[in-house]
């Protein structure tokens, strides 16, 4: 049965293909970031509504042991779901609890918060559950008649959680009178590598957004051994870029050529990108790399693409049930807002283990990575083994 990070790189994949299909820029998300807003959310649905979640989610495909799943567990309450070993909310906690754990290496803020309207009276133990296992409030506002003040609210508190990164999740106009539940999640992450790159090494080079035009780009240079894999019928190379300690990894894919990326997309799928990411189909290879400075910042309104998916009834106040949150009838989502923030460049830490010696390769050419047109990378939490971020650099 898969396991909750493997439900959380399905969502994931799933999204990326949404997102591509709209999008042919940058783009970079935390589907670990959205699935546990969401998570969160499903301690409150019950029936039709959960069943949709939990499908669109991947969730069901985790739910275990012939436990009762939340979506048939009518009238029972929030906290009896998540207080036996193994269910998918006690699972999130410890996967939770594993990433958000204090390091000097590297730093990642997950910010999550739901605000519900004052109108509504929600129940305790869904209180509770949000608080125990995802760390998180709901707290009530007025909508209806301070929606403006309610989300200089959301903002500032984004802001406080992100260290100042995030900033304006929701803009103007996207909180109103009309809004009933309202979820909040940013992420905000910056790593060292392991192995760094100097700065006096970067220079400006053209990066070929197509076959066409280019652009000029920071691009940061050093040779070392590193990860690397090929792409089937030659569509190009993957490359591993550990961090200090190797707690996570950057892993690019990059196209044979700036007009080959549309194609990668198109055949990746989630099991090749696992193929792919696979220790036994890359080896140790000392590699010529070029990869530039970017820097991203990406907002999505996921309502469109949830729907896309199949998640309908919670932003219809007439299907949603929302019996396990409150006693009222009409509550409904009116908007999911997902914010991300990622920024590489040459800092970092060197770490004993990056330098070490593979007897032999010095007798091998040195493979050419050479990241000047659009390439594809995910950042992954090597412990757990939960993809973290999905991102596309197209015009850094």
């Amino acid at each position: 049965m898969p396991s909750l990070s493997e439900a959380i790189a399905k969502f994931g994949f799933s999204i990326f293909k949404e997102f591509k299909q709209n999008a042919g820029g940058n783009m970079v998300f935390s589907s670990l970031g959205i699935e546990a807003e969401l998570a969160m959310t499903l301690l409150g649905v019950r029936d039709k509504t959960a069943f949709q979640m939990q499908k669109v989610l991947h969730l069901d495909e985790v739910t275990t042991d012939g436990r009762p799943s939340v979506g048939d567990s009518h009238g029972i309450p929030a906290v009896a779901l998540y207080g036996t070993p193994g269910d998918i909310h006690s699972q999130f906690h410890s996967l939770l609890a594993e990433i958000n754990k204090p390091n000097d290496d590297y730093s990642l803020t997950i910010a999550s918060r739901l605000y519900g309207s004052q109108t509504f009276q929600f129940l305790q133990p869904f209180l509770d559950g949000v608080k125990d296992i995802y760390n998180a409030e709901l707290e009530t506002v007025d909508f209806l008649h301070a929606s403006e003040e309610s989300r200089g609210k959301i903002n500032s508190w984004v802001e406080n959680q992100t260290n100042g990164k995030i900033k304006e999740l929701f803009s103007a106009g996207t909180i109103d009178p009309a809004s009933v539940l309202v979820l909040a999640n940013a992420i905000y992450f910056k790593g060292k590598w392991a192995m760094k790159f100097k700065q006096e090494n970067t220079q400006e080079t053209n990066f070929r957004t197509n076959k066409d035009t280019s652009r000029p780009v920071q691009m940061m240079k050093q040779t070392g051994f590193f990860n690397m894999g090929y792409i089937e019928e030659s569509q190009g190379k993957i490359l591993e870029l550990p961090y200090t300690n190797k707690h996570l990894s950057m892993f690019v894919l990059l196209p044979s050529d700036s007009s080959s990326l549309e194609k990668l997309e198109q055949d990746l799928t989630f099991e090749k990108l696992l193929e792919l990411m696979n220790p036994e189909n890359m080896a140790r290879k000392e590699v010529n790399l070029h990869f530039p400075r970017f820097r991203i910042e990406e907002t999505y309104s996921l309502r469109p693409t949830l729907e896309a998916m199949g998640m309908t009834d919670i932003f219809d106040a007439e299907s949603a049930d929302f019996s396990g949150m409150t006693t009222q009838r009409g509550l409904a989502v009116s908007k999911i807002i997902h914010k991300s923030y990622v920024e590489v460049n040459e800092e970092g830490t060197e770490a004993a283990a990056a330098t070490g010696v593979v007897v032999g390769y010095n007798s091998y050419r040195k493979e050419e990575f050479n990241c000047d047109h659009p390439f594809l990378f995910f950042i992954r939490h090597n412990k757990s083994n939960s993809i973290l971020f999905y991102g596309r650099v197209a015009a850094p």
